[in-house]
């Protein structure tokens, strides 16, 4: 099997780890700043960027504003269940030797980070340092007018270069929209299963929470949706475009387009995740845009997703919060790499990136029915596994009760990481469930890991 590629934030992500090691103590430690790193290991700013992302989703730094990073106390060992499972989840799945199963990044399977970086070297050759801006606080405009331009249908349904704005990564965007929107104290609602990052910023916004559980065709219960809007103050509705991600349902287009004429009368925002809006295996499928009133709609996403972790950008797409997004990114003066954002724009232009989704589409569809067929040969008495409708993961439901944190505690011990479904609600819900990848590393012994699932569900139910 060809060996993958080291990439430059591979490098300073395990510089930074042999550096927290060395440091741990019962003290915290300051890291190097991100500009001064940058220059120490000669890499871009956006490559420690996203290593320095990376070690705080793992929980082993924490930064503070104004301040930079630090490492965390080491006090004990990291416990094998803790208080927040979600971050021991994802210290665990970074592990050395640790098989993850939980992964829900499409490009682990086929990126463009080689035809991205090839292309920021030759424009660094033809734009000059002393000639490219040091920095453009709302994003690179070449990037910008692309991204705007993917998301015009018509005449009547455009989308402007100065509507879009851009981030280093999710979490930034997902926290300047919030912001923007200024709805602190008000409710929100979520499909249930939910992303895990997406839960994280909504509780950091301070808004209430309100999870609408998906049933398993993937559609919401329109008659409970009715009666809470007519009872509750929602003033923010965060769903999938197009497949319900975790889930992997798709909802009927007449759901979408009900929920999106409900939320219209009643002045509600629409925040839409397009993250995994490529992602769908059916054809044209109806994503909520097509149905939300233009000036209460918000679309965002993660380019990493498609591209790779070289293009860790996210976007955000809005018609209505110009002055208060463009005063939001001037006071945040997000550093991007200019030259980066560029060689983005230029796979976007060539149709590469179209070419590649094509692809990467056909991938996903033949690991999901790899994955699943394993799935069933060793665990198919104990385990329900609907196929997906697009996306990287299944959403498999045990046949018979089970805590399935015991089972990832089971698995653990055995190297082998799995992703709760609680970890999917902050209510609770999904106790029976667990997400499971195909985006996986296929030269190891996904089969035997399988089985030893299937062991673990026999122990703890």
């Amino acid at each position: 099997m060809q060996r993958q590629p080291s990439f430059a934030y591979q490098a300073v992500y395990r510089y930074l780890s042999q550096w927290i090691d060395n440091a741990a103590s019962d003290q915290e430690q300051r890291l190097p700043s991100l500009r001064e790193l940058a220059l120490r290991l000669k890499v871009s700013l956006s490559t420690t960027k996203y290593a320095y992302a990376l070690l705080e989703d793992e929980g082993r730094i924490h930064s503070r504003p104004r301040q930079g990073y630090f490492t965390r106390a080491v006090a004990a060992p990291l416990p094998t269940a803790g208080a927040d499972l979600l971050d021991n989840l994802y210290a665990q799945a970074r592990q050395p030797g640790h098989l993850a199963l939980c992964s829900d990044a499409p490009a682990m399977l086929l990126s463009l980070e080689q035809p991205l970086l090839m292309t920021e070297r030759e424009l660094a050759r033809q734009y000059p340092r002393s000639q490219a801006p040091l920095y453009q606080p709302l994003g690179e405009q070449e990037l910008r007018s692309e991204l705007a331009r993917r998301y015009t249908r018509s005449s009547g349904d455009y989308w402007q270069a100065d509507q879009v704005y851009l981030g280093p990564d999710l979490r930034s965007v997902l926290e300047l929209a919030l912001q923007a929107l200024d709805l602190a104290g008000g409710v929100v609602l979520v499909e249930s299963p939910c992303s895990w990052a997406i839960l994280r910023q909504l509780r950091a916004a301070r808004l209430r929470i309100i999870e609408l559980p998906l049933d398993s065709a993937g559609r919401f219960d329109l008659q409970q949706v009715q009666a809470l809007l007519q009872r509750e103050p929602v003033r923010l509705a965060v769903f999938s475009s197009t497949v319900n991600i975790p889930h992997g349902s798709l909802m009927p287009a007449a759901d979408k387009q009900q929920l999106c004429r409900w939320f219209s009368e009643r002045g509600i925002w629409l925040l839409e995740n397009d993250s995994y809006g490529e992602f769908s295996f059916v054809p044209d499928a109806a994503r909520y845009r097509d149905f939300a009133d233009p000036e209460r709609l918000l679309v965002f996403a993660s380019l990493d997703k498609a591209i790779g972790a070289e293009a860790p950008f996210s976007y955000l797409l809005s018609r209505s919060l110009g002055p208060r997004m463009q005063r939001l990114l001037l006071e945040r003066s997000l550093r991007l790499s200019p030259i980066r954002q560029k060689a983005v724009a230029r796979l976007f232009s060539s149709g590469r990136v179209d070419q590649h989704l094509v692809k990467l589409r056909g991938l996903l569809r033949q690991r999901m029915q790899q994955l699943h067929l394993l799935l069933e040969q060793q665990a198919g008495g104990q385990l329900h596994a609907p196929l997906a409708a697009g996306g990287a993961t299944l959403w498999v439901e045990a046949r018979r009760p089970v805590q399935m944190t015991r089972v990832y505690e089971r698995l653990l011990a055995a190297g082998i990481v799995i992703a709760p479904g609680t970890v999917f609600s902050q209510q609770g819900l999904w106790q029976q469930h667990l997400r499971l990848s195909f985006t996986l590393d296929w030269s190891k012994d996904i089969q035997g890991a399988l089985g030893q699932l299937a062991q673990a569900l026999d122990q703890a139910s």
